[in-house]
């Protein structure tokens, strides 16, 4: 059993927090089950309007959220087109203004640097007004302090912060990483992960 795919809020009471993958229509956008978003200051349905940003159909680059994932308001994902390319001279998109310059609409993404995807794993918790650059992967289990501007990979069950965002600790030693990573909980069936909640909720994962 999963959410229906017509469930957008979580709590009836509540239209500040949904449930993502239920609001996205954009095909580069991938989200999974149970990934929460909260906004007190827009709506949280605009999330592909607020929060994506620079993410042009031209680059094919994608944004992928994995599951449980808990996402704080005004955190955004910059994509491609807002990395000026570093090869020129100058960091003027020229090529974006192809016809007053007579380059031809094929130099466009001459005007940017490609940096790829974005990609989040499962039960990350993204803080408020966090901002994730593109090519950036974020790990199972990461943590991401409040208006960090995270430029580089994060490994699973990191907590990172700061403006570049830097490793602050890891959330367990690596024996317990490992087991975790293995156990996969995000991928088990809702009716098991229900009756572990327990277990889940107080750390216990020698009892799960």
């Amino acid at each position: 059993m999963t959410i229906p795919a017509n469930k957008i809020y979580p709590r009836s009471i509540d239209k500040e927090t949904i449930y993502l993958k239920n609001v996205i229509k954009n095909p580069n956008i991938t989200v999974g089950e149970y990934t929460m978003y909260n906004d007190f200051v827009n709506d949280p349905t605009l999330f592909e309007k607020n929060n994506v940003l620079y993410h042009y159909p031209i680059n094919q680059d994608k944004l992928v959220i994995g599951k449980y994932c808990s996402i704080a308001c005004g955190a955004k994902f910059l994509f491609t087109s807002a990395n000026h390319t570093m090869s020129s001279l100058s960091t003027y998109p020229f090529p974006l203004f192809w016809e007053d310059w007579e380059l031809g609409p094929e130099h466009v993404r001459e005007a940017w640097d490609n940096k790829g995807d974005i990609v989040i794993g499962n039960d990350v918790w993204i803080g408020y007004e966090a901002v994730i650059m593109s090519g950036v992967h974020i790990g199972d289990g990461a943590i991401i302090g409040t208006r960090a501007v995270v430029t580089k990979d994060v490994p699973p069950y990191t907590i990172v912060g700061g403006v570049p965002a830097k490793v602050i600790k890891k959330r367990y030693d690596e024996d317990k990483i490992l087991k975790l990573l293995s156990m996969k909980w995000w991928d088990w069936p809702r009716e098991k992960v229900r009756e572990s909640l327990p277990f889940l909720m107080k750390g216990q994962l020698e009892a799960l």
